[in-house]
C-alpha cells in the first residue's frame, strides 16, 4: 500500500463563537477572537482507503508515495529528533492520518490495535478563560451537571493572589463534588504579563496544595528544571507540564530530575509528537513511575486531536485522565467538533466512549464541509 494523493482542506468560513473569546494565556495584551478556522489532511491510498489528520504545518508531499503501514519509519525519520533536528517539520497530522489508514485496513479501532483493556476514558474539563468568581462558579456548576468529575481552572491574572482568591471561592462552592486542577500558565509568553517568580510560584503551590488541588500545571517555565524540582519536592500535590515539548526527548531532563510528576505531551500542537510519540513518552514515564495526562488542543480540529489521543492513552496504564477542552458557551462540541457527525461527548460517569469505528473512528460531515471549506492544496503521484 502507498499514499498516492494528499489533500489539504482549509476552512473558508470560520466556526463562530456566541461571544468573543479571550483565553487566559493570551492576556493581557492579546485580542479576543470571534471564531475558529480549521484545516486537515486527507491521505488517499492505492487500496482505496483514506485517512484524515489535523493540519500541523507539514507540506503534503512529505507523505506522498509512503507506505502508511510503515508509520514507525515515517515518525523516526521526520518527527523523533533522535539523529537530526526534526522539530520544525510539523508532520504529526500526516502521521495521525497514517494511523487512521492502518486502523481502516485492519477494520479495527485504534484502541484495539494498541491492545487496550478499556474502551472508555476519564476526561477532565479544561476551562480557558478568567471570569469573575461568581461567573466561574456558575460555569463550574454547569460543567459538573454535564457529567465531568474533574475540572481545570486557569491562573493568569496580573495579580496571582487574585487568582488564588477566585480559586478559593470556587473550591468552597463545589467542595467534595468535583476534583479541581489548576493551570498556572507560566510557560506561555505574552507581552505585558507579570510572570511568577520562583518564590511566588512556590507560595502559590503551597497554598493550592493545602486546598487539596490534584495538580498544578506550569508553575514555572518548562526550561526552569531546577525551579520545578524545588516546587515538586516541597508539596504533596502533583506538578505537571510539558505540553510545549517538541520531541519525546524534551521530557528526559524533567523526568530524570523529578521536575514533573505528570507529563503532558500533546499529540499535535508542536507538530512532532504524533500517536507514536505519545506511546513512547507514556512508556518512558511509566518506567520512571510517573503519570501522563496529555494536553489536547481546543480549536476547530479538536475532534481529530481527541480521536488521536484517546486510543494511545487507553492503552497506557499510567494515564488517569485526558484533557477535554470545555468552556461553555465558547468551547463546546458545537464549536470544537463541528465537522464530524459523531462528536466525542462527555457522559454521566465523567468518561467518553472511544470511537469504535475503524481507525480514528470519526465520520466527516461532508455536506457541512462543502459549505465551509475548500481543497487548498493537492499533491499526487
Amino acid at each position: 500500500m502507498k499514499i498516492t494523493r494528499v489533500e489539504l482542506i482549509q476552512s473558508t468560513k470560520p466556526i463562530l463563537f456566541p461571544r468573543p473569546w479571550a483565553p487566559a494565556w493570551n492576556l493581557p495584551s492579546g485580542k479576543p477572537t470571534s471564531g475558529f478556522d480549521f484545516a486537515f489532511y486527507k491521505l488517499y491510498t492505492d487500496s482505496g482507503l483514506v485517512g484524515v489528520g489535523p493540519h500541523t504545518g507539514a507540506k503534503p508531499e512529505m507523505a506522498l508515495g509512503f507506505d502508511p503501514t510503515r508509520v514507525g519509519a515515517f515518525w523516526y525519520q521526520n518527527m523523533s529528533g533522535v539523529r537530526h533536528d526534526t522539530w520544525n517539520r510539523g508532520a504529526a497530522g500526516l502521521e495521525i492520518a497514517m494511523w487512521d489508514i492502518i486502523g481502516k485496513a485492519a477494520n479495527m479501532p485504534l484502541y484495539q490495535i494498541f491492545g487496550s483493556s478499556r474502551n472508555r476514558m476519564p476526561v477532565y474539563a479544561a476551562i480557558s478563560q478568567l471570569p469573575e468568581a461568581s461567573q466561574q462558579i456558575d460555569q463550574v456548576e454547569e460543567i459538573i451537571a454535564s457529567g465531568f468529575k474533574a475540572i481545570k481552572l486557569r491562573m493568569h491574572r496580573q495579580n496571582p493572589w487574585d487568582d488564588l482568591d477566585v480559586f478559593k471561592k470556587v473550591n468552597q462552592a463545589v467542595a467534595g463534588r468535583v476534583m479541581l486542577l489548576v493551570d498556572g500558565n507560566q510557560n506561555n509568553f505574552i507581552e505585558g504579563y507579570h510572570f511568577w517568580s520562583r518564590p511566588t510560584a512556590l507560595k502559590m503551590a503551597q497554598e493550592l496544595d493545602a486546598l487539596g488541588v490534584y495538580y498544578l500545571e506550569d508553575p514555572l517555565p518548562g526550561k526552569d528544571v531546577e525551579g520545578l524540582v524545588s516546587i515538586a519536592s516541597s508539596v504533596n500535590m502533583y506538578i505537571a507540564g510539558g505540553e510545549h515539548s517538541s520531541t519525546v526527548y524534551d521530557f528526559k531532563p524533567h523526568l530524570l530530575a523529578g521536575a514533573y510528576d505528570i507529563i503532558q505531551p500533546d499529540v499535535s500542537m508542536m507538530g512532532n509528537m504524533g500517536i507514536t510519540g505519545l506511546r513512547h513518552v507514556s512508556a518512558f514515564a511509566d518506567l520512571m513511575g510517573r503519570l501522563v495526562i496529555p494536553h489536547v488542543l481546543g480549536r476547530g480540529e479538536t475532534a481529530l486531536h481527541l480521536a488521536a489521543t484517546l486510543p494511545a492513552m487507553a492503552a497506557a496504564q499510567n494515564c488517569p485522565w485526558v484533557e477535554y477542552p470545555c468552556d461553555p458557551p465558547i468551547l463546546t462540541p458545537q464549536t470544537l467538533q463541528a465537522f464530524v457527525t459523531n462528536p466525542i461527548l462527555i457522559e454521566a460517569d465523567g468518561c467518553v466512549a472511544l470511537p469504535d469505528k475503524p481507525g480514528l473512528g470519526l465520520e466527516l460531515n461532508e455536506d457541512w464541509l462543502k459549505s465551509r471549506s475548500e481543497i487548498r492544496e493537492i499533491v499526487k503521484c
